[in-house]
């Protein structure tokens, strides 16, 4: 069971890793099987499940939009978690807000992700 320090720990350390553009620092983050589900996912490929599978899928998602954004920052707002979950709400440099559903495993990596955006 996640505690709200561990929670608090993951959700700084992800911040992090993003602000600093450090990719091997974010997808130390990601089990191998990894699922994310997005409707940017899905407007940029044109799937309309929305979903990457795997980590080096992911990871080639991710460097294309830090490649795409140079200017990329989040702030976290909140955190919230469940029993093995995270809630990551924060926004982007645009002001943009994000909530990041994160299913947790029992190695603390990060197994499906579900991302919302308010706009």
């Amino acid at each position: 069971m996640l505690s709200g320090d561990s929670a608090r720990a993951l959700a700084s350390h992800w911040i992090h890793a993003w602000n600093s553009h450090d990719l091997d620092e974010i997808m130390s983050h990601y089990g191998d099987d990894v699922v994310l589900v997005s409707p940017v996912v899905a407007e940029i490929l044109g799937d309309p499940s929305g979903a990457l599978n795997g980590k080096p899928a992911l990871r080639a998602y991710f460097k294309k939009g830090l490649d795409v954004y140079p200017n990329l920052r989040f702030e976290l707002i909140d955190v919230m978690w469940g029993v093995s979950s995270v809630i990551l709400y924060y926004t982007n440099q645009r002001g943009a807000k994000t909530g990041e559903f994160m299913e947790i495993d029992s190695q603390g990596k990060v197994v499906r992700v579900v991302a919302n955006y308010n706009g």
